[in-house]
Order: structure tokens, then C-alpha cells, then sequence
């Protein structure tokens, strides 16, 4: 056991304090990491601040419980970091596994290439932002040329899929799809929606799910309007 005295003296007046430390291999500690190594070294300021203090001006309480109350906060601040740290790292996870289950499953994405569920039926959907009177899907070939139309009367605002027949459709090109809809004679911008596959999935620089599509590639998770 080591021992160190000092001396702090003012005119008439000496004032002794000592600070001891243990070489004993078995009375020491691992050192404290984070929060509880700030609030150690706090504390051990605030105990030397006090040994050293003007007998004459000593630290009042509101400067004490000041300090105590700034280290308390500091605390409390690096403690809630740390926790929002855990909870956002266990979201990531539990989301990482959600979407591994997505892989080989079709969704809905923005697009207007047409699938097909088999050889003879093709299949798409739109967004309509307000509710239309007249709905038409147009179906173009590699040239851009419309080689069908297919009426779909009137529908409300919302979400809606569709299946044509595809037996006259020629199979060996992509074919694409236009969505023509009018409230009247107001044109409505509706979003075109097709299904692809869901063949990977993996995280983007940013931190954010990142999925990749059989015909779109990487696309962004909250790009996904459905899963089917």
C-alpha cells in the first residue's frame, strides 16, 4: 500500500490530504467504460476540488449540486444513447430477417413491364391518384407500338390489378403496358405497377433495405407497393 500526502497552506493555516493507492494485483478492478468511466473521473475531480479548496472561500452547496447534477445528465444523455443504439441495431436485424423471407416471392413495384402468371395470361396493376370514369390498358410491343387495348370501365381512387389474355401476344420480346385513364375529359396520371421477384436482399450505404429485383434491380424497400 502506497500513500501520498500534500500540503495546501494558507497564512496561519495547513491543510493535509492524501490519495492511496493499492499495488495488489487482487484488489484491482476492470476499468469502467463509457458513462461510468466520465462519472469515475468526475467524481475523483470533485473529491480532489474539495481537498484542495480555500479553507477561506470553500464551494458552496448550489456549485456542488450543480456539478453533481451536470455529471447526473451527462450520464443519463451517453446511458439513452447507448439504448437507442441497441434498439435501432435490433430493428435492423428483425427487419434483415423479415425481408430474407420476401426472396423467391413477387411483388408490386414501379414499372410497366408486363408479367405473366403463365403462357396465356399477362398481369400488371396501377395507382389511380382520384377515381376515373373510362380506364384503359394499352399494351405495347419492343417498337413501341400499341397491339391491344383493353377497356376496364370505370374504378375508384386506389390500387388495382389486372390479368389480359396473352394468347395472340408475341413471346419473345418484353412486352409493356401504357395505363390511359380520364375522369371525363380530365386526364388522370396514374401509376403503372408491375410484379417482379424478390431475389436478394442486403443493406445500402445509408443503412436502409436494400432489395434486388428479378427485372428492377436494386430497388429500395419502401419502393415495394405490395407483396404478393
Amino acid at each position: 500500500m502506497t500513500s501520498t500526502t500534500a500540503t495546501a497552506g494558507l497564512t496561519g493555516t495547513t491543510k493535509s490530504y492524501s490519495i492511496s493507492s493499492s499495488s495488489d494485483p487482487s484488489s484491482s478492478t476492470a476499468p469502467a467504460t463509457g458513462a461510468g468511466e466520465a462519472q469515475d473521473r468526475f467524481l475523483k475531480l470533485l473529491v480532489a476540488q474539495m481537498s484542495n479548496q480555500d479553507p477561506m472561500n470553500p464551494m458552496d452547496n448550489a456549485q456542488m449540486t450543480s456539478q453533481i447534477a451536470q455529471i447526473n445528465t451527462v450520464t443519463g444523455i451517453a446511458q439513452l444513447n447507448d439504448t437507442m443504439k441497441a434498439m435501432a441495431s435490433q430493428a435492423s436485424a428483425m427487419q434483415m430477417m423479415q425481408a430474407s423471407a420476401m426472396i423467391g416471392h413477387s411483388v408490386l413495384t414501379k414499372g410497366n413491364q408486363l408479367a405473366f402468371s403463365d403462357a396465356d395470361t399477362a398481369v400488371g396493376a396501377f395507382d389511380l391518384p382520384t377515381g376515373a370514369t373510362s380506364v384503359q390498358i394499352q399494351v405495347v410491343n419492343a417498337s413501341g407500338t400499341v397491339i391491344d387495348t383493353v377497356p376496364l370501365g370505370a374504378l375508384d381512387a386506389g390500387q388495382h390489378g389486372f390479368s389480359l389474355d396473352a394468347k395472340g401476344y408475341p413471346a419473345d420480346q418484353k412486352l409493356r403496358f401504357n395505363v390511359v385513364a380520364t375522369n371525363g375529359s380530365t386526364s388522370i396520371d396514374a401509376t403503372a405497377l408491375m410484379h417482379d421477384t424478390v431475389t436478394a436482399v442486403g443493406t445500402a450505404t445509408d443503412g436502409s433495405l436494400n432489395l434486388t429485383l428479378q427485372q428492377n434491380g436494386n430497388t429500395p424497400y419502401s419502393g415495394v407497393r405490395a407483396v404478393l
